[in-house]
């Protein structure tokens, strides 16, 4: 693949990317570049080219862009995880705000009014309250140390996935995203195994003992720590937790899981309590939330307050209206609307959620909430609307692939008066938007940061049922 001197980096694209434009004979090449910033000329090796795109990577930054920033970790451009830390702050909340437009423009293809400011997060730095770490005895090599000449005997890691390379993991001295307790476990963990000779798991053999580590650390100053092994060698994950025990006695929960499987999923696998509670606690605005080793809670604490009073601000709840909050987690967007509501429904895939959602409830003194669990397109239909009654407000926070059609379908019908969208994913929010357009208009949209350094925006929009539908193929 050639070589291309003097590219200049004009943009931000898809996938944490930047660009450039190149003539060539056959018209313009547009050239994505990790790690790039607007502004930057860099000569770039093709590595894969198309008809009207490639991609490349910087091999020489002949005029660093005047808005570059040192990135402060030590593994930036080999981790894949944070591919804007070379992007100064403000400009990363222009790109995702940018990105929200692009995707209700272009995608969506429908009306909206103007998008404001990205709304920032409170912590740029260690805001990460969850963290899943992969033991690997398959360490990825980086460039530099592959072409040093020196031997690594030991390629044991704790660390990350390298993109496109799924049995090398990176190992990782200091995450900046993660909190300090979090960091020291993990060097903890991996150092106890080395010299305790416990072996590492081989991803392709599917085979060790070490695999994974979960770790959580909230805003409360409560923790939880879930240690993935994948040998049912009951002496020695005694002594591994209790080591671990010794060391970190601040932590308010101590799990672990044999997994036999071939794949790191722990969803279907027994949590075992090895010391401390099952759960840690979560707190916003006086509420508390517990949080299990399998529950979803925003990975934000901080930067999910921002988030869920968005939600609720665009909900403009009275006291008087029944709310269905669908994909509800562990239910704490319907317990922090619900001292607003007649009622709030909550419906979500994970029945330990649920119970958690419902323990939230109880343990809040909340009376006026009720939970489902099971997947939204056979629990969410018209004979549950019929039973539950009709909406006033719908509140969706869906995963990334955003809804089902059969759930939007029923959406309609049920034709609440507003919904109250909160999405990870801006394209396919749009797309959503677009199958809701007939009878929804956009009025409110408002994109919250939840993941400084990275491409991932959060958005919220709010949609307000038409009075007259429009007609169908109308804008």
């Amino acid at each position: 693949m050639p070589l291309v001197e003097g590219l200049e980096i004009t943009d931000v694209a898809a996938e944490g990317n930047a660009l450039g434009r190149l003539e060539t004979d056959n018209g313009q090449l547009v050239v994505f570049v990790p790690y790039g910033a607007p502004g930057d000329i860099a000569d770039v090796q093709l590595e894969k080219k198309k008809k009207s795109f490639a991609q490349g990577r910087i091999v020489r930054l002949a005029k660093p862009s005047p808005i570059r920033v040192e990135p402060r970790c030590r593994h930036f451009g080999v981790c894949g995880g944070c591919r804007w830390q070379h992007l100064p702050y403000p400009f990363q909340l222009e790109c995702k705000r940018q990105q929200v437009v692009d995707a209700l423009d272009r995608i969506g293809k429908v009306e909206h009014p103007e998008v404001p400011m990205t709304l920032g997060s409170p912590l740029q730095w260690q805001y990460r309250n969850k963290m899943e770490y992969t033991f690997s005895n398959k360490c990825w090599l980086t460039f530099e140390q592959l072409n040093s000449g020196e031997e690594f005997p030991d390629r044991d890691a704790a660390g990350f996935h390298i993109p496109g390379a799924f049995d090398k993991v990176l190992d990782i001295e200091d995450c900046c995203l993660a909190s300090d307790l979090s960091n020291r476990l993990r060097l903890f963990v991996r150092d106890y195994c080395k010299r305790e000779g416990l072996p590492f798991y081989d991803l392709r053999a599917n085979e060790g003992f070490i695999r994974t580590m979960m770790v959580r650390t909230l805003s409360t100053g409560e923790s939880m720590a879930v240690i993935v092994v994948g040998e049912n060698n009951q002496q020695a994950i005694k002594a591994l937790l209790d080591a671990i025990r010794t060391a970190f006695p601040e932590l308010t929960s101590l799990q672990y899981v044999v997994n036999l499987k071939v794949n790191d999923t722990i969803g279907d696998q027994e949590v075992i309590l090895h010391s401390g509670r099952p759960y840690i606690v979560e707190e916003m605005e006086g509420l508390r939330f517990r949080v299990g080793p399998k529950s979803f809670y925003q990975t934000n604490s901080l930067g999910a307050y921002t988030l869920y009073k968005t939600a609720r601000e665009f909900a403009a709840l009275t006291g008087n209206e029944l709310v269905y909050d669908l994909y509800t987690g562990t239910g704490t967007i319907a317990n922090f609307v619900s001292r607003d509501a007649r009622r709030v429904i909550g419906i979500e895939y994970v029945p330990e959620a649920i119970d958690d959602a419902r323990i939230n409830s109880a343990d809040n003194g909340i009376d006026n909430t009720l939970f489902f669990a099971g997947d939204m397109k056979d629990i969410l239909t018209d004979e549950f609307v019929a039973e539950h009654g009709r909406p006033e407000v719908m509140i969706v926070d869906p995963p990334r692939a955003g809804m089902h059609t059969d759930v939007v379908g029923v959406i309609q019908r049920a034709a609440p008066q507003r919904i109250v969208y909160v999405s990870c994913n801006p394209a396919t929010q749009a797309r959503d938007i677009a199958l809701l357009n007939n009878h929804y208009r956009v009025t409110r949209v408002q994109p919250v940061d939840m993941f400084p350094h990275t491409q991932h925006v959060e958005n919220v929009c709010l949609l307000e049922r038409r009075e007259v539908p429009l007609a169908e193929g109308e804008a």
